[in-house]
Parts: structure tokens; sequence; C-alpha cells
């Protein structure tokens, strides 16, 4: 087997002079990196970077994280996704304000004590902030690697990462760790991307084992994944006299753990809409409802599967309204100061008026 190229000097000589202007690349402090790792996870960096702004203009720095109110939080992390991470980062605060004084630990093995800080998180950050040797591998870097150094390993398989992981050790420098692993998820990012990558602007086009060889559109290899399912899910929207919504609080922990939905659920096999909201209402609110006329239908996707969305205006026959879940009757007003999913979202033009009733199938987003 050849020896492997060193990629770090033309990779970290290219970086310097190429890599965009990011928020998170000012002013470098170990919560700013914190976060905008955070941030990152499995999510686009156009669409965090509004997100990162807002975040740091209401939460400066660990301590005013850690004084903040979840419900706050998440209203700021709304639309962002994957809410575990702001829940964690949360947590994470105030477990440095209980335990260290207030200050981000800046070594990795308490770093990765925290809440939410796993493997990923805690190279990138103590790489990029502190100066520690780690080597990051997300999807980006992933692809870069496979197809710099040609290997033919499945990428869906853990043993590809560990395989990737124990490589980059041997190649990243003790001195510029950071701008190092930067370079190789911006490399990913911008120019090694998954269709149609630009070899011609690849500072490593010349040390390319794939390129070498002609196979840079066969890697990285990886299984295709199962189809993703899709469900179907009712939503109640029931109002009391004054004309307010009732609306419940998902438990903290879980999918979308902490915000706020209309009640309902999925329709099982064989049950009909109308017939699964109003059971889904007696399991729930332990009240008989009649489902009335649909508000609107919508898709929605997630990572793992999609969801065909209906929602119902509903009235109370029987019983008194009470579950196991925090319960309230809101205004509008109010329920857009509260974190929502986004599909619910996609609800409330229909109940200010802003849409045209009937049903609306637009793509998942």
């Amino acid at each position: 087997m050849p020896p492997k190229p060193k990629i770090s000097p033309s990779l970290i000589c290219w970086f310097r002079k190429c890599r965009r202007d990011l928020p998170w690349r000012e002013n470098r402090t170990l919560y700013r990196v914190w976060v905008s790792e955070v941030m990152l996870q499995q999510t686009r960096v156009d669409t965090v970077i509004p997100y990162f702004l807002r975040f740091l203009d209401r939460f400066p720095d660990v301590s005013a994280l850690a004084k903040a109110d979840l419900q706050d939080v998440l209203k700021l992390w709304e639309g962002l996704g994957y809410y575990a991470r702001a829940r964690n980062l949360h947590r994470a605060a105030r477990k440095i304000t209980d335990e260290f004084s207030g200050i981000i630990p800046p070594d990795p093995e308490r770093f990765r004590s925290l809440p939410g800080v796993g493997p990923y998180i805690s190279a990138a950050v103590m790489s990029i902030a502190c100066g520690y040797p780690l080597p990051v591998v997300d999807g980006n870097v992933l692809r870069a690697v496979c197809r710099i150094f040609a290997l033919k390993d499945d990428i869906s398989r853990p043993s590809a990462k560990k395989k990737v992981a124990a490589l980059l050790t041997k190649q990243i420098p003790e001195t510029q760790p950071g701008d190092f692993n930067e370079a190789l998820m911006e490399l990913g990012a911008t120019v090694c991307t998954p269709k149609s990558p630009r070899c011609t602007r690849c500072p490593l086009a010349k040390l390319c084992m794939a390129k070498q060889a002609g196979i840079v559109s066969e890697l990285p290899v990886k299984t295709p994944k199962a189809p993703v399912p899709e469900f179907r899910v009712v939503v109640a929207v029931i109002r009391n006299e004054n004309g307010q919504i009732l609306i419940q609080k998902r438990p903290e922990n879980g999918l979308l753990g902490g915000l706020w939905e209309f009640p309902g659920g999925k329709v099982e096999k064989g049950e009909a809409p109308a017939a699964a909201l109003e059971r889904e209402c007696r399991e729930e609110l332990g009240v008989k409802v009649k489902t009335g006329r649909e508000i609107a239908t919508i898709r929605h996707a997630y990572t793992h599967f999609k969801i065909l969305l209906t929602a119902f205006h509903c009235r109370i026959e029987e019983g008194t309204v009470q579950s196991r879940l925090p319960l309230k009757w809101a205004e509008m007003e109010e329920i857009d100061t509260l974190p929502f999913p986004k599909a619910n979202h996609k609800i409330f033009p229909y109940l200010r008026g802003h849409a045209v009733s009937g049903r609306e199938q637009p793509p998942g987003t």
C-alpha cells in the first residue's frame, strides 16, 4: 500500500487564503466556538448564521445562558431542529455555573463531562478554541478523506469513521490543529462536495489518491438508506368560550422535547382521521370531542420520517380537560411567543385567517 501523503501544509495554506467569513470565526472565545459547533451539527452553515447571531445577542456568555429560562432558549432555537442540542446546551451551562465556577472547562476530559458533549463536539471545540490535536470527523470530513486517500470503506458503518479518525490522528499537526480541522470541514463543504466536486479548485488535487486513480465519482462508498416512512397525524384546534386555543407542552426529553403543540397524534392503520383525533383527545385530555371542519393538511419532513398532518376544528362535548402534560388556553399572541414545532407553525396562518382555507400539501421542509 502506498504511503499516505502529508496533507496539512497545503490544506492549511489554502484555508487561510480561502476560508469563508463566518461570524463564529471572529472573537473566538471558547463559548462562541462551542455554541457554533453545537448549532452546526447536521445543519447547513447558511441556516445557522442568523440563529447564531440572535443566540449570542440574547445569551452573550455562559452565565447569561445558565440564567435563562429553557422556554426562552427553545424559542430562539425554534426552527433550527434537533432540539436536544438546545436542551443539552442549557443544561451544560447550568452545570458549568454550579460545578465549574462559571468557567467552561478548557480541557477535553472535563469538557466531555458536560451534557451533549460527545466525541465530535469535544474534538471540534477543544482543537479550535484550545489547541488540542484532536481530529474531527463529520460527514464532510468523511467524504473528503475517503477521496483524498482512496478509502473504499462503507462510511455508513462505524468502522469507517474509526479508520478515518485514526488516519487523521497521524495527519493533524500539533501546532495548528484547529486550522487543520476547520480546513478539512471547509474543503468538504465547499470543494469536495457530494456531487460534482470542484477538483480543479482543490488544494490537494495533486495529492488526492482518488483523483490519481480516476475514482473520485465512485467515492465515498455508502449503503443506500432505507425509504423514509410517512405517518398520518391529526391535531385538534379546540377553543374555549373566550376564543382561546388549547395547547400542551411535550415532555422535556424525547423528540421536540419542551415545545408546545396542539393535542393529537398518529392515525392508526385502518382508522379514519376524525376517529383517530377523537380517540387521541379522549386518551390525552380525558374529554369527548366532536371533530369539525378541516383547517389544513400539510407535509413536513423530519430526519428519519415524514408526516402528513391535518388540523381540525374540534368541540368538547363531554368531560373536563385534564392531562399528565402541562396545558394552557392561549391567545394567538401568546402562542407566537412560545416555542412550537415547525410543522405546527405551518398551521398558524390558517388560524390567523392569512391563508386560503382548505387542503394544502406543500413539500416538507
